[in-house]
């Protein structure tokens, strides 16, 4: 039977398979439309698998924010490329993996991957995600999740570059108006700018001070050799809070700050005043995709040649 190229177009958009791949399915199917899906699916699958070894440091992070803004998740999802990151199916499929995850009482990925996936309860969220890397036709992961739940009070989500950054901030407060969420919604967009470590200087742990006091008491007694104790005490802890401002969140220069002096707790604070509300950053989580992994460089022409031949 001729495979013409109405057919070919039929099957990649049933499946979102490859044009190649589409093609040699319906030719080894003899045309039957049912049977070259199912010919894509067993081989889709079985190509996932090898894809599984392929290092995947692009994709996207999205959030999903309940209505009342008790509860938000968070999630990384990779992918090979940024081509498929920007891919349409790929997108709604990690903002449906955000909305498992904020219906999920799980706490690690392996967990997570063994329940029953939210738009379909006869498969798991694994097998769902061997369908779509069958579908995609790339490596993909679901890397790490977070779930904040705000008893006290609410959270704000914020996604900057499509994707590239995901942040939830948590206030402790008894409002929630258009202020306060704006108000939140700028802390989130500090986090992705300035990527604090801490939210308060209470947070950092006392030995990593300490080894911070003895690596810049060494570096103090270079520049000063002769100079007393008392002198390189006083540069050392001069130096010790300016980088705690820097990874502190609160203790930041609030980017909008009109003066370039007004702190994040100081510009959360004038808010609270204005409202007439209590207001108290809790916590932030900040994903930003493939942050930490190595990636692989790869000759993009080279590769596309090879898949030719």
């Amino acid at each position: 039977m001729a495979i013409t190229a109405s057919m070919v177009k039929e099957l990649r958009e049933i499946s979102g398979a490859g044009m190649m791949d589409c093609k040699k399915a319906l030719t080894k199917t003899d045309g039957d439309m049912d049977k070259a899906i199912e010919f894509l699916r067993e081989n889709g699958l079985a190509k996932a698998a090898k894809k599984a070894g392929r290092v995947a440091a692009e994709g996207m992070v999205a959030t999903n924010l309940s209505a009342d803004g008790k509860t938000a998740a968070i999630v990384e999802v990779n992918s090979e490329t940024d081509f498929v990151a920007k891919n349409e199916k790929f997108q709604t499929y990690v903002s449906q993996v955000a909305a498992q995850v904020a219906a999920s009482s799980a706490k690690d990925v392996e967990t997570f991957l063994a329940e029953p996936w939210i738009e379909d309860s006869s498969k798991t969220v694994n097998e769902n995600l061997a369908s779509m890397i069958a579908v995609i036709g790339e490596n993909m992961t679901i890397r790490r999740f977070d779930k904040i739940e705000a008893t006290d009070g609410i959270v704000e989500s914020y996604i900057h570059a499509g994707g590239k950054i995901g942040v939830l901030v948590q206030a402790k407060t008894d409002a929630n108006s258009a202020a306060v969420k704006e108000c939140l919604k700028n802390v989130a967009m500090q986090v992705a700018a300035l990527n604090p470590k801490y939210t308060s200087d209470a947070e950092v742990d006392q030995s990593y001070i300490e080894h911070e006091k003895e690596i810049l008491k060494a570096q103090a007694q270079k520049e000063k050799p002769d100079a007393p104790e008392k002198i390189i005490d006083g540069m050392v802890m001069g130096r010790i809070k300016k980088e705690l401002k820097e990874i502190c969140l609160l203790d930041q220069v609030y980017v909008k700050a009109e003066d370039g002096k007004q702190s994040v707790k100081q510009y959360v604070d004038s808010v609270a005043k204005a409202e007439g509300i209590s207001l108290e950053i809790k916590k932030f989580v900040r994903f930003e995709t493939g942050e930490g992994i190595e990636k692989v460089e790869t000759d993009f022409a080279a590769e596309v040649a090879a898949q030719l031949k």
